[in-house]
Order: C-alpha cells, then sequence, then structure tokens
C-alpha cells in the first residue's frame, strides 16, 4: 500500500485527501479570519504580488485552482480580467468564498464560475486558460506531479503558471523564532479561533514536508513548463514560483 505524508504522518495514500478534506470543512468559516492572524495580514500582500505577476487584461481567463474563499479571482478580475473559474476541492470552502463575494463584491459575481473539482484531474478543456493559479494549495495535494501536469494540460500555449506556497527557506534565529510560532502559537490560535487545534497542526506540518523551492521549481520542469523561476518573500517564509506552457 502506497503512503503519502499528511503533515508529519504517514497515511495511506487512499485517505489523504479525505483527511485534508476533513481540514478544509473544519476551518472553512474561519478560514479568512485565520489567514489573517497568522500572517499579520501579510497574505494580502503576498496576493497582490500575485497579481503583480499576471497583469491581467481585459480578455484574460484565469483559472484559480485551491481557490479557497477567492481572494485571488476576486484580485484578478479587480484589476481588469475578464473571467474567473474559481476551483476547489472542498465544497465547504467554496460556499464561503461564494457567500463572500455574494455578500462584499456582488458586482464581480457574473464573471466568477465556480467549481468543485480535483487538482490532479481537472474538468476542463485542453488549452482553456491564458493563466492558472494556486495559493496555499499545492502541498495539500496528494500527487503533486499529477497536479502540475494538469495545470499545464489546461493552459493556453503561452499560458503563465503562478504558484504562491509557504515554505521553509530560513535559517538561525528567523528559523528559531518560525519554528517556534508555528507548532506551539498558530495551533493554539486555531483552537480559539475554529476550535480545532489539531487542523492547524496539521498545515504547519505540511509546510515542513513540501518540498525547498529548488527542488519544486525542478517538479514543475518536469511538468512540461519553460522559463521557470521563483522569488522568496517575507524572510523566507513565501515563495512565488513562475513558469511558462511554451510547448503541448
Amino acid at each position: 500500500m502506497k503512503k503519502a505524508n499528511f503533515g508529519f504522518k504517514e497515511v495511506e495514500e487512499t485517505k489523504k485527501e479525505k483527511l485534508v478534506q476533513n481540514v478544509f470543512t473544519t476551518v472553512a468559516s474561519k478560514y479568512d479570519i485565520m489567514n489573517d492572524v497568522m500572517s499579520f495580514g501579510l497574505h494580502h500582500i503576498w496576493k497582490d504580488m500575485v497579481i503583480e505577476e499576471i497583469k491581467p487584461k481585459y480578455y484574460d481567463t484565469l483559472l484559480d485552482v485551491a481557490c479557497g474563499t477567492g481572494d485571488i479571482s476576486r484580485k484578478f478580475l479587480e484589476a481588469g480580467g475578464k473571467e474567473a473559474y474559481l476551483c476547489d476541492l472542498n465544497q465547504a470552502m467554496l460556499d464561503a468564498g461564494k457567500q463572500k463575494m455574494l455578500d462584499e463584491y456582488a458586482y464581480l459575481n457574473n464573471k466568477m464560475h465556480y467549481i468543485c473539482g480535483n487538482a490532479e484531474n481537472l474538468p476542463f478543456e485542453d488549452n482553456s486558460f491564458e493563466y492558472y493559479t494556486i495559493s496555499f494549495g499545492i502541498r495539500n495535494v496528494t500527487h503533486i506531479d499529477k497536479a502540475l501536469k494538469e495545470a499545464h494540460r489546461v493552459l493556453k500555449k503561452g499560458g503563465k503558471f503562478i504558484c504562491l506556497e509557504l515554505c521553509s527557506t530560513h535559517e538561525g534565529l528567523i528559523r528559531k523564532f518560525y519554528d517556534f510560532y508555528s507548532f506551539k502559537v498558530i495551533p493554539k490560535i486555531g483552537k480559539m479561533i475554529t476550535g480545532s487545534e489539531d487542523s492547524y497542526s496539521y498545515l504547519v506540518e505540511s509546510i515542513r514536508k513540501f518540498p525547498k523551492p529548488e527542488k519544486f521549481s525542478l517538479m514543475i520542469e518536469q511538468a512540461g513548463f519553460d522559463n521557470i523561476k521563483y522569488k522568496t518573500l517575507t524572510f523566507g517564509v513565501v515563495a512565488i514560483h513562475t513558469a511558462y506552457k511554451v510547448r503541448d
């Protein structure tokens, strides 16, 4: 039986998806609050930098995978994009995002399309989108290589892949502080706000198990992408990876 990482635990590969689903179903209603608290609001700046990588035109269409509550799609449309397809495996997250958009950004709703789908088997035709984004989501995928190949498949030729993901490249005192904050503080905050300490213990552990930016860049290349780059932000806490579909 093949194994997969679920945080620091090893679980049967076939069970990981359900375990991850349970995490996000548990935290969906408080997801935005926790993102604000955990990152001290910095996630908004990081997401703005993703949109800077796009600079959307009026004819551009985005596929926002692991869309969560829709921040990237909203920012894409506000910056001038044509349409956004919000795809997430977790229906509770999609529902939370859709409600947020109805309550706060109703003027964008006719440009947003919500799809419950798996990053490893996307329900879209080949060569469909100018841009593909995945933010704080790919480390939760069971088969990262499959998700990357799917990203390549659904992008149009010349399309751009952008991945925003937390990482652990820092060293020294910053690493010590980050480890303390991650393992001792975040799960406790998670328990106070969402009622689930275990969910945020998993999310913290999943960052440590995710490949370093150099290795992840190689995985992106192996999926068929070209012009692969990455940059780390905020003392190496997060990385933005970019790549292009140059060939089929």
